[in-house]
């Protein structure tokens, strides 16, 4: 009987890390290993399963056809593996861990976390309260909340703690005109009341490029915000987590629209020491990050 070849879990986990950030030499970074060590890893990967499974695509890489089927495959394969790792590392974990988000997070990424939190974890207890940035920093503060991952540098809020920075882009209707098309009416702006990150960069940009502006469109809610900027009533600032299928980023060459800056991500607790649950819930929602946006 033939000999099973096991593929390697580390190896896998290269082999994804690559392909999520559209780099091998991201991926190296990433995983703290040289570009060298990477590629031998891929190499001994292609020997493993007999075939190859990257090929040149101009100046990149892409998959082939092997290529495709493994990175299904790999990706299940790591799932299985972090959750029996979880699991077993945290049989006894028990407690409440409540946590604040930014809607972005909630319409994207908290589904795979607590699905990946829960399954390792059932004897934790989660709150999740959805809301705007400075609204969860109070209750952070306050001690209502455990954790809060929210846009903003975290001024001078004890125990936070940068974790991130997203682009920021302008988002409005795939086919929006630009600015040639408003001749001289001012830009509709679609934002959030301040204090807002978002709001703040895009009122800055638009007065440091003596663009004339007006707020066409103001709500509490993200989903309202999408919905403006897909009936056409103006323009908006975010990142382009979560972004709907019905509005697209606007390229600032070709609007005219200028340039914008990162937004900073940052992580507030309540106390400078977490409990076990609470600890392992925000390692797993900045491991998503990290996965996320590099």
């Amino acid at each position: 009987m033939a000999l099973r070849t096991n593929l390697d879990m580390d190896v896998l986990r290269t082999f994804v890390t690559g392909f999520e950030l559209g780099s091998f030499a991201r991926a190296a970074e990433r995983l703290g290993r040289s570009q060298s060590a990477v590629s031998t890893q891929l190499r001994k990967l292609e020997e493993q399963v007999g075939q190859p499974l990257v090929q040149k695509a101009g100046r990149g890489l892409a998959l082939t056809a092997a290529g495709e089927s493994l990175l299904g495959y790999a990706k299940r394969l790591l799932d299985l593996n972090d959750e029996a790792v979880d699991r077993l590392r945290g049989t006894e974990l028990e407690g409440w861990a409540r946590l604040g988000l930014a809607q972005d997070f909630a319409e994207s990424w908290l589904p795979a976390v607590l699905k990946r939190f829960s399954r390792a974890y059932p004897r934790v207890l989660i709150e999740v309260q959805v809301g705007l940035g400075a609204h969860l920093i109070e209750k952070t503060l306050k001690g209502d909340l455990d954790i809060a991952l929210v846009w903003g540098d975290g001024g001078d809020a004890p125990h936070a703690r940068r974790v991130g920075e997203v682009p920021i882009h302008w988002v409005g209707q795939p086919d929006w005109p630009g600015l040639a098309s408003l001749g001289r009416e001012p830009v509709p702006l679609a934002a959030f009341a301040p204090p807002c990150t978002f709001r703040s960069a895009a009122v800055a940009a638009l007065d440091e490029g003596g663009l004339p502006w007006r707020l066409v469109f103001t709500s509490p809610s993200l989903s309202g915000m999408w919905a403006a900027a897909e009936g056409g009533l103006g323009i908006t600032a975010r990142t382009a987590i979560g972004l709907p299928k019905t509005v697209c980023v606007l390229d600032p060459a070709s609007t005219g629209l200028p340039a914008l800056p990162n937004a900073k991500l940052t992580l507030h607790q309540a106390e400078a020491e977490l409990s076990p649950a609470v600890t392992r819930l925000s390692e797993i929602f900045l491991e998503t990050i990290r996965e996320q946006v590099g």
